[in-house]
């Protein structure tokens, strides 16, 4: 939020010293010490702007990288990589005021995206929209700062100016009904397949099938037909964020068939809990082929995905193992 607000200074004056003759060097000097000090320092402007762009898109990507998934819901961080790695390269045009615009418009709605939900614990449609308004209301402002006293520039040069940022949050909308950006600040910490779950304490006991060198397993992979089978799945959520998340299970009985809705079962979550709330979901009779259960939110969006292939008959069946979780 600092950096941000930071960020939006310096585009006010950016944009306030690029639409203003320069004063003469005696003005200047006899003038106020903030305003030679403003004057001065105009040089450094743009390379300021890429440290906090640089410093806003790279926080982003690491938090987004929690919620995003290898689905739709990974191309708005997609975005935000592209956008990291660029601003690298952008030091020389971050004096021009339209992609100064356009670059805040982008930070301002990834913070809001999941700050919104994070300070009333709802998410939600209404709550998405109110994030990008909030977005496009604060760079819109910080134009007719820029503009203010310069009656004869209030009209057609502040909407061009906004042009770009009023596309993008166009853009960022329709990814959101297309389920393209991550369902923040909810994440997958933990999932996967089990035969049994018992609760031991405060702590689940998970039985799955393990071989003594697969040190590295914590899952079931591959699971016998008929067999009653277990989706574990603790998802993190913030403090004070209560909310409904989904085991969609899909199957397929071979890989060239698309995968298809089985069952939708919710799940309350609440938020605080650093390791995410654990709640699992049950089947039994299933089919062989892929199974996968897909952890979405109301609104569709996926948090985590859990795979698991379901064999006809099995043969020298591994030593049951448990984790504990």
């Amino acid at each position: 939020l600092l950096y941000l607000v930071l960020l939006g200074a310096l585009i006010v004056l950016t944009g306030r010293l690029s639409v203003e003759s320069p004063p003469a060097r005696e003005q200047l000097l006899s003038g106020p010490q903030f305003t030679r000090w403003v004057w001065e320092t105009r040089p450094y402007y743009p390379m300021a702007s890429q440290f906090l762009l640089g410093s806003l898109f790279s926080a982003y990507a690491i938090f987004y990288s929690q919620s995003a998934t290898f689905t739709g819901t990974a191309i708005f961080f997609a975005l935000l990589i592209v956008l990291l790695v660029t601003n690298e390269f952008l030091r020389d045009r971050l004096s021009n005021l339209r992609i100064l615009v356009a670059l805040y418009t982008v930070v301002s709605f990834a913070f809001f995206t999941f700050f919104l939900p994070v300070i009333t614990g709802l998410m939600n449609v209404v709550i998405f929209l109110l994030g990008a308004l909030l977005s496009l209301g604060v760079t819109l402002y910080l134009v007719q700062l820029v503009y203010r006293h310069r009656p004869e520039q209030s009209g057609r040069q502040p909407f061009g100016v906004m042009a770009p940022a009023i596309v993008l949050i166009a853009m960022l909308v329709g990814f959101y009904f297309m389920n393209w950006i991550p369902p923040v600040p909810l994440s997958l910490k933990f999932g996967g397949m089990y035969h049994e779950i018992k609760r031991q304490g405060d702590q689940f006991e998970l039985s799955f099938d393990k071989r003594w060198y697969q040190v590295w397993k914590r899952s079931d992979t591959a699971y016998p037909a008929d067999t009653p089978i277990y989706c574990f799945t603790a998802v993190f959520a913030p403090v004070d964020l209560n909310t409904t998340v989904y085991h969609h299970w899909y199957f397929r009985p071979n890989d060239i068939r698309p995968f298809m809705h089985a069952d939708r079962i919710p799940i309350k979550i609440s938020g605080g809990r650093e390791g995410g709330y654990r709640a699992y979901s049950f089947k039994q009779g299933l089919d062989p082929g892929d199974w996968r259960v897909d952890v979405e939110t109301e609104d569709g969006r996926i948090i985590g995905r859990v795979a698991v292939t379901v064999l006809s008959q099995t043969e020298d069946q591994p030593r049951l193992a448990t984790e504990l979780y």
